[in-house]
């Protein structure tokens, strides 16, 4: 029997490659997250009773829900209806029948609904952030003969960017922990691979100590990197 060195080191490829998995996951989530996160943060103080209530709605569903459901929607719910939807187009527009099963893959599924779900809390990032500029510096700006849309992209937003660093941080790092509920699909993320591990091993505290490790890595990295940004922006008080 290995010792636990041993054990931890024999499992590290397999558990790099959960990493990888855990990183592409968050990256790509994140990134959606924000552009989802900027239209809906807009979408908050727009003057638009139907945008902004179509924004509201959006951020408070998605924060008022647990990522474990919204998950379970997209991956387990969302199958039969796109199925129904199939027969509706089949049975209407003499399409044919439709045979093949409507599956979502895990890794479709864990960006859909890890997207969504960071794009609700980006949203009040950037909403805060828009908020946090002075008023002055718009309505100096639309004296200046710039328009609403233009002071918003040219003046307002550039600040609100540099603002919004260290919340999109803390975002990226709650989103990459969070990815470990895709366990529960089957995805191949750090924490599955570990789970993987154990079924073989049957070594489960030197193989979670290990998984943790790797957690503690790369947010502790995260939040190194954020520090440097934040102080090359001169984003801590300097506004």
């Amino acid at each position: 029997m290995p010792t636990s060195l041993e054990l931890i080191i024999q499992s590290l490829p397999f558990l790099l490659t959960g990493v990888l998995q855990t990183l592409k996951v968050t990256l790509i989530a994140v990134a959606i997250g924000c552009i989802l996160g900027l239209f809906g943060g807009m979408g908050r103080l727009s003057k638009n009773r139907f945008l902004r209530g179509l924004a509201t709605c959006y951020v408070d569903f998605v924060r008022g829900t647990p990522l474990l459901v919204q998950l379970f929607i997209v991956y387990f719910g969302l199958p039969p209806v796109i199925q129904e939807f199939k027969i509706f187009l089949a049975t209407s527009f003499a399409l044919g029948p439709f045979t093949s099963t409507s599956h979502i893959p895990p890794f479709v599924a864990a960006v859909a609904a890890c997207s969504i779900n960071s794009g609700a809390y980006v949203s009040e990032i950037f909403r805060a952030g828009i908020q946090s500029i002075e008023k002055g510096q718009q309505e100096a700006a639309l004296s200046l003969g710039m328009t609403p849309k233009q002071a918003m992209r040219h003046i307002i937003l550039p600040q609100a960017f540099r603002r919004v660093i260290p919340p999109l941080g803390n975002e990226f790092i709650a989103m990459l922990k969070d990815t470990s509920l895709l366990i529960c699909i089957g995805y191949a993320e750090l924490t599955r691979q570990g789970q993987l591990i154990i079924g073989t091993t049957f070594r489960p505290f030197e193989i979670w100590f290990a998984v943790a490790f790797l957690y503690l890595i790369m947010t502790l990295s995260i939040s190194r990197l954020v520090d440097y940004t934040e102080k090359r922006l001169g984003t801590n008080g300097n506004h």
